[in-house]
């Protein structure tokens, strides 16, 4: 894609939790995502709610202790629920709150970008590693 047909929008960005900004909350956020398996398990209940056992199955890799504390710490931050049945043995389902949602739609922007410009990243840092310096 040449510059000529690339539309950059600039975006404005500040720090946040300087002493002239507000503390935003995107460390909350970074927190989240800078975790391995955050966005698979939205991209997973993206889709509706899931039993515990059939997520487990679909997060290739993943261990249950793994999976525990992802969903644990998704819930903490409002991101889903965790529906209990009182059967033998308990049928635990989980799904997005309103708030994942919209955590899971900003997250899928953000994979999209990163698949547009995945060639260009690479390139640059090909040339990069090319020039010698590391």
């Amino acid at each position: 894609m040449s510059v000529t047909n690339t539309v950059v929008r600039r975006a404005s960005l500040e720090s946040c939790g300087s002493d002239d900004h507000e503390d935003c909350g995107l460390e909350l956020i970074l927190v989240r995502l800078g975790e391995q398996w955050t966005v698979r398990v939205l991209a997973e209940l993206a889709g509706g709610p899931l039993r515990y056992r059939v997520l487990e199955r679909a997060l290739d890799g993943i261990s249950q202790r793994m999976l525990t504390l992802t969903l644990r710490r998704l819930e903490r931050d409002g991101h889903l629920l965790r529906h209990v049945e009182p059967t033998v043995p308990p049928k635990v389902t989980y799904e997005l709150t309103e708030l994942g949602h919209a955590f899971a739609a900003q997250v899928a922007t953000l994979v999209e970008w990163s698949r547009q410009h995945k060639e260009a990243i690479n390139a640059a840092q090909d040339t990069f590693d090319a020039s010698g310096r590391d």
